[in-house]
């Protein structure tokens, strides 16, 4: 027993001094970043989204839809243009701001948009009476995983068509990231009124 005593008392100085080598580059490790990796960790990146023209030609695939009048339907397709969006429920760190190119994430975790809607009803008369032109505001609101599963949206319009102008107020949902999704959109206004059922193609 006083014999291993005596080893371990040599053998002590040795483990101290191994623990004290293996101990510092651990601890090293172990500390908290430094201000630089900090700073690129909190790093955000703007997105390089711009016009072109493959995204161009991809807008003028329309979404289908049944225009409801009194004593009347017809069916009927839909163009969107959104010449301006503010989003309020993205990265603070990144721009708000979009004109017409707008990521779905941006669109559909929380927005406000301007948003410009030609139509085209398959109903007799002038070719020009067929027309629909619509403008107004929508907001975009998250109601699953930040919106890419399911989203919400509200809006108003100023409307268009047979030399009239008239009012309509819509809603939506929309899901898969805000590609697909159904707008419902009524016109109160007498010379106008109707009720139209779009289902929204949404190409980004």
């Amino acid at each position: 027993m006083p014999r291993a005593r005596r080893s371990a008392r040599r053998r002590a100085p040795a483990l101290a001094a191994c623990a004290a080598l293996l101990g510092g580059p651990l601890a090293a490790g172990a500390a908290p970043e430094g201000p630089r990796e900090a700073a690129a960790a909190a790093a955000a990146t703007e997105p390089g989204i711009r016009l072109t023209v493959p995204w161009l030609l991809v807008q003028l695939v329309p979404s289908p839809e049944l225009w409801i009048g009194p004593g009347e339907a017809h069916f009927g397709v839909r163009w969107q243009v959104t010449p301006l969006l503010y989003s309020f429920g993205m990265n603070r760190k990144l721009s708000p701001w979009r004109a017409f190119v707008v990521e779905p994430l941006t669109r559909h975790a929380g927005s406000l948009e301007l948003f410009g809607a030609p139509e085209y009803i398959a109903r007799p008369g002038a070719f020009g009476e067929r027309w629909i032109f619509r403008g107004g505001v929508r907001a975009y609101f998250p109601l699953l995983h930040r919106g890419d599963y399911l989203s919400c949206s509200l809006g108003g319009s100023a409307i268009y068509a047979r030399e009239r102008l008239g009012a309509s107020y819509e809603a939506g949902v929309y899901t898969l990231f805000g590609a697909l999704g159904a707008q419902v959109t009524t016109t109160p206004t007498a010379a106008l009124r109707s009720t139209t059922i779009t289902l929204s193609i949404r190409y980004f």
